[in-house]
């Protein structure tokens, strides 16, 4: 009974060491299976995001280099004739282009030339059209009784004194007609309070003319342009300091605002 009870026991433990050693591979192939299955799913998406990878690379090399591979390919399978001709219409080429830019220094030497004779020419012409002085004539016909005296003293018989004169007098009658001295444009009509009625004319080139002792000078207006030879005013007595002496017309010229001898300008 012992003996029978001992194998029963040793049976039964042995049948539950098998299944326990079942189980027990049953679950490890169990995580193994999994496991594999992980690590498969895993190189998958590895390997396709390398092999995109790898696309990209490729498709950036092929890009980059297709200008070379282009220039590579057209380069190739050409003759010696075929290089040394087109080394020939290189050379050609330069020689034409270094023949165009001489011409165009040559043509834009000539031009500069030119240009430089145009100004010479232009500067004579503006020379030659320079303003020349006034031509200045008598404003009266008749005798000079009074010199200009700037720098020298004249006697004056209305203050009876010696003093500067800074005009010329002319001998005239009362009534004569005054004519304008050379061509200008009247300044100003007014009464002075030593040489009465006075016209001024300005000329160009800085010169002006002065009218004095006049009896009228209705014939002109302020601002007005004359011509030398016409009538500006009629010879009177009405300069206070010039009174005493004959009947005449007091004449002045200035250059720059200064007081010139009229007879030196007049011709």
């Amino acid at each position: 009974m012992r003996r029978e009870r001992r194998r029963y026991n040793k049976n039964q433990m042995d049948i539950k060491r098998v299944v326990y050693i079942l189980g027990g591979v049953v679950l490890l192939s169990i995580i193994a299976f999994f496991a594999v299955s992980i690590l498969n799913t895993g190189n998958q998406n590895n390997s396709e995001q390398l092999a995109k990878f790898n696309t990209s690379i490729l498709d950036d090399y092929i890009s980059n280099n297709t200008d070379i591979t282009e220039e590579t390919s057209s380069g190739m399978g050409k003759t010696i004739n075929e290089v040394q001709n087109e080394e020939a219409n290189d050379i050609e080429e330069s020689k034409a282009e270094s023949t165009s830019e001489n011409n165009v220094n040559v043509e834009n030497s000539k031009n500069t030339a030119e240009s430089k004779n145009n100004n010479t020419v232009e500067s004579e012409e503006e020379k030659e059209e320079e303003i020349k002085d006034p031509e200045f004539q008598m404003p009266v016909e008749g005798e000079i009784i009074k010199e200009f005296a700037k720098d020298n003293l004249v006697y004056s018989t209305t203050l009876d004194e010696w003093i500067t004169h800074n005009g010329i007098d002319i001998a005239s009658e009362k009534t004569t007609v005054v004519k304008a001295s050379a061509d200008g444009t009247v300044k100003s009509i007014k009464n002075d309070p030593r040489y009465g009625l006075t016209v001024v004319i300005e000329h160009v080139n800085g010169y002006q003319t002065v009218y004095s002792n006049l009896l009228t000078a209705e014939f002109i207006e302020e601002g007005e342009t004359v011509e030398a030879g016409q009538t500006i005013a009629t010879v009177g007595n009405t300069a206070t300091f010039e009174i005493a002496d004959e009947s005449h017309l007091h004449f002045e010229i200035l250059k720059d605002n200064e007081y010139v001898d009229p007879e030196l300008y007049i011709k």
